[in-house]
């Protein structure tokens, strides 16, 4: 790659920039691909380009670009976040989720407290949510399936009459009827877990509202998100915006007990609770 061609693709670029600012999306994409056609090794002339491609709901070729970013940078959090939003698009979940979590993973690293972490929190928190509604849906089709198919085998090995209630009683003293209602409770049990619940509030926020993500305690035993106590002692007050005490960002404490809870409690119900 000459220099004359890294300037001019860089030259492009800002030409591609000022459009997508005044949502020029056709204009930019075609900026962005001329820079791409003088230096196809740059990711970001990939993601800029992906992100119009994202503006225009244009999710093939979203995961056509990024796919490339990410070949040429690994640590591409753009590539990887709009990668998993066009896998997500495609209903390719596990796909999804693994790039969201890896563009998660590579936020955090850079900049711990960037606008992009909180949103690719958000957006991960929602491909969990439909990953598993997805899979909850498909364990109930196949639950109920069975549990059909074991009551219709109940019956004919009891040879139940018309009524569904009355009927043989097996060696053990149990009626036809007892024998269905142990079945029912079996399968209500298995289907527990795939019904949606309400977070405990001792895993959110007292400020947000929010289940944590990077809990802290403070020194009169309170529970916050990091950034968010972070935030108040920078722009409301040097104090505990409950206990109103006084608190400094040096007392605040990684909450690991919380942070596993989150952890264990998350991994438990599939991200099936219930969000705004």
């Amino acid at each position: 790659m000459s220099s004359l061609a890294a300037k001019q693709a860089e030259i492009l670029r800002q030409d591609g920039n000022t459009c997508f600012k005044k949502d020029r999306f056709a204009a930019a994409i075609e900026a962005y691909t001329e820079a791409i056609t003088l230096c196809p090794n740059v990711p970001v002339y990939w993601t800029n380009r992906a992100l119009c491609h994202l503006k225009r709901n244009d999710w093939k070729r979203v995961e056509e670009d990024c796919r490339r970013a990410v070949e040429l940078d690994h640590h591409s959090v753009k590539g990887h976040y709009m990668l998993g939003l066009a896998l997500l698009q495609r209903k390719v979940y596990a796909e999804g989720v693994k790039k969201l979590e890896k563009a998660l993973d590579l936020g955090r690293g850079a900049n711990p407290n960037g606008y992009m972490v909180e949103e690719i929190w958000q957006e991960l928190a929602t491909a969990r949510y439909l990953t598993w509604e997805h899979e909850a849906t498909e364990r109930s089709w196949n639950l109920q399936n069975l549990r059909e198919a074991c009551v219709a085998a109940l019956k004919q090995k009891q040879f139940l009459d018309t009524s569904d209630t009355e009927g043989f009683v097996d060696e053990n003293g149990k009626s036809n009827l007892d024998q269905l209602e142990g079945l029912a409770c079996v399968f209500d049990k298995a289907a527990e877990n795939d019904t949606p619940t309400e977070l405990p509030d001792y895993l959110c926020c007292k400020i947000t509202l929010d289940i944590f993500r990077d809990p802290v305690i403070t020194p009169c035993g309170i529970t916050y998100e990091r950034a968010v106590i972070l935030e108040h002692l920078l722009k409301v007050g040097k104090f505990d915006p409950i206990t109103r005490e006084p608190l400094y960002a040096y007392q605040l404490v990684p909450n690991l007990a919380i942070k596993e809870a989150v952890r264990a409690y998350l991994e438990k119900h599939g991200w099936a609770y219930k969000t705004e």
